[in-house]
């Protein structure tokens, strides 16, 4: 599963942005995306969970971002969204789109794009 993330840049506190990732594969490839979302990675820091959404539309989100940032999905496209309003300078790092293929063959599999930086400044 190949990842790809757009919506990255520098953005002031209290504006708002928006992250897209597309998933896509290879013709013939065993893996199914299940869940998809995103984290974030601040140098130092471990990679943390920023939002995530299944494929039937149930979503889950970090401590610090519920009420400011939503999450959606295009099942059709592939596509997942995170739209991030009232930003803040802490919101500032890598993000990182995620993909996880889950069955009871092969556990839970984690596919990662190569991330989008974003920075919020005062």
């Amino acid at each position: 599963v190949h990842l790809v993330e757009s919506g990255g840049g520098l953005v002031q506190a209290g504006e708002s942005l928006r992250l897209s990732c597309v998933a896509s594969k290879r013709p013939g490839s065993p893996f199914n995306v299940n869940a998809m979302g995103w984290y974030r990675q601040v140098l130092g820091k471990q990679r943390e969970l920023v939002a995530e959404i299944t494929n039937r539309g149930v979503t889950n989100y970090g401590e610090s971002v519920k009420g400011r940032f939503t999450i959606s999905r295009d099942n059709a496209e592939n596509t997942v969204y995170l739209q991030k309003t009232s930003l803040k300078p802490e919101d500032t790092g890598v993000y990182y789109c995620n993909a996880k293929h889950a069955s009871l063959r092969d556990g839970v599999i984690n596919f990662w794009g190569a991330g989008a930086l974003v920075t919020v400044s005062t």
